[in-house]
């Protein structure tokens, strides 16, 4: 019986979560109004259809609900069963605008795009961007700035109106090895304060845009998908179809400030204290490897005599290094034409440099701090065996089982990548391509290397080789471990 009451309790928060994200059809919906498109009605039809059906199973569990007194937490199983059942429901509704409005795509391609948006990868199926209708375009858009604070975090706010805590929802959704530190007393006010704050930046980011030059429509997908560094444009040449220095610097602003921890915003903005920036060792370590990556990047450009003034080539180096440390994908140049050290060293910056409780992918810097942190202390520990040596973070000390998460979580990123690149090697891909696309998969960045460049897309793979990314990308966003624990023992036996 309790079990049936558990099911009953996520299928109803399932429900409603499918009948929030219904109503941002209404966006594709106003944008084919405005241009003529007749597509508004595909779009109306399915926003319907999808609130009435989030609704419908929201009321049949209610009955669960309100038979339990008081709030229920939810269990981390529960959390992490919502949270997965979530992101493949709302991938596959995100796929049906995409196969009815291209014919000659079959539904696995479709269901990878949606994917790619939602977990904010930007790895497309589709050229022709520019001719493209503007519904489709700003369904992406709105698919990445969802996916990049979360349409669970959204929730989490509402959850306590049905009588449900939302704690293990949030540990299973946001980013970083230590996701029991909350910044405000109720976990729901944490959600609101995260989306305000995500809300904000989005507002600024299309004014500054729109004021550097945009027009508006391209302001606004490209804000939702900046902040969410998501990286999905409007445009097949991305950024270089502006060729503005001004939109480029406005980019890179935006991509820093997604990339780091919104905690930190919260709290700057909260104390009016913008020196807690300088303070963070994790955002430190965030800046000083973006300048160390611009700094090798264009000097490799000078070595191998790249065409170009030196001004040039400082402004290709910035915006591509951001771009692609922070995971975001969008490009001015096709990199896979510059010297090898310069384009490996990028994708390898977007395996880590993002923060957590950013919005970005990747194994995330703190987590790199850590383990810097634990070798050290190893190898002190060679030395003085009975030493206590505690690792730190700032202030705080860093437990022994945060250390074997972060440990664990490696363990499981490595196997991935490694069954990923094996996977697709099998599958006819070449090495090269290969490797670089599992990393730009599994990280949320988009664009790869060789043959999947930032010049190319996606939409030459087969089914086989696009399910393979997909599952990639669903893993990277979830971090792993809420994936990899439905194949433990403990899990279905708890």
């Amino acid at each position: 019986m309790r079990t049936f009451r558990k099911f009953s309790e996520i299928f109803s928060i399932l429900g409603l979560i499918i009948s929030i994200f219904s109503l941002f059809f209404i966006i594709p919906v106003g944008t084919a109004l405005y241009f003529g498109e007749e597509i508004w009605i595909l779009f109306t039809l399915l926003g319907l259809l999808f609130f009435a059906f989030g609704i419908l199973v929201f009321a049949l569990c209610k009955k669960a609900l309100k038979s339990v007194p008081n709030t229920i937490e939810l269990q981390p199983k529960d959390g992490l069963l919502l949270v997965v059942s979530v992101w493949l429901s709302l991938s596959i509704i995100s796929a049906i605008p995409f196969y009815f409005t291209n014919t000659d795509d079959a539904p696995i391609k479709a269901f990878f795009e949606a994917v790619s948006g939602l977990t904010t990868t930007g790895a497309t199926i589709f050229s022709g961007l520019d001719v493209m209708p503007k519904s489709i375009l700003i369904w992406r858009a709105t698919l990445q700035w969802l996916g990049g604070m979360g349409i669970l975090v959204l929730t989490i706010a509402v959850l306590p109106i049905l009588g449900v805590g939302g704690m293990q929802v949030f540990r299973a959704e946001v980013s970083g090895p230590m996701k029991d530190k909350k910044f405000t007393p109720r976990i729901a006010e944490t959600a609101k304060a995260l989306w305000a704050i995500y809300v904000s930046l989005t507002f600024l980011c299309a004014f500054a845009y729109f004021i550097a030059g945009m027009t508006p429509f391209d302001s606004i997908a490209h804000s939702f998908t900046t902040v969410s560094i998501g990286g999905l444009s409007t445009h097949d040449e991305s950024f270089n179809f502006f060729n503005n220095p001004l939109i480029e610097i406005t980019a890179v602003i935006f991509m820093i400030i997604s990339g780091m921890n919104f905690t930190l915003h919260f709290a700057a903005i909260r104390n009016r204290n913008f020196s807690i920036y300088l303070r963070s060792l994790e955002n430190l370590y965030f800046v000083s490897v973006i300048v160390l990556g611009i700094f090798i990047v264009f000097s490799a450009l000078i070595v191998y005599d790249v065409s170009g003034t030196y001004i040039e080539l400082i402004r290709m180096s910035i915006f591509n290094v951001v771009s692609i440390a922070t995971t975001t994908g969008y490009a001015t140049e096709d990199y896979n034409q510059w010297p090898t050290i310069a384009f490996t060293l990028m994708i390898l910056l977007a395996c880590f440099t993002t923060c957590s409780g950013s919005t970005g992918g990747g194994v995330k810097m703190i987590r790199v701090i850590i383990m810097l942190k634990q070798a050290r202390r190893e190898l002190f520990r060679t030395i003085h065996p009975h030493a206590i040596i505690p690792i730190k973070i700032g202030e705080s000390v860093v437990g022994n089982r945060v250390v074997l998460a972060v440990l664990a979580f490696m363990f499981f990123y490595l196997l991935t990548m490694l069954v990923t690149f094996l996977l697709l090697t099998a599958s006819g891909m070449s090495a090269g391509t290969s490797i670089s696309t599992t990393l730009a998969c599994l990280n949320n960045l988009g664009p790869a290397l060789f043959e999947l460049g930032p010049s190319s897309n996606y939409g030459q793979l087969n089914n086989f080789q696009l399910l393979i990314l997909a599952a990639a990308m669903l893993l990277g966003r979830l971090e792993l471990l809420t994936i990899f624990v439905f194949f433990s023992y403990a899990f279905w036996k708890a």
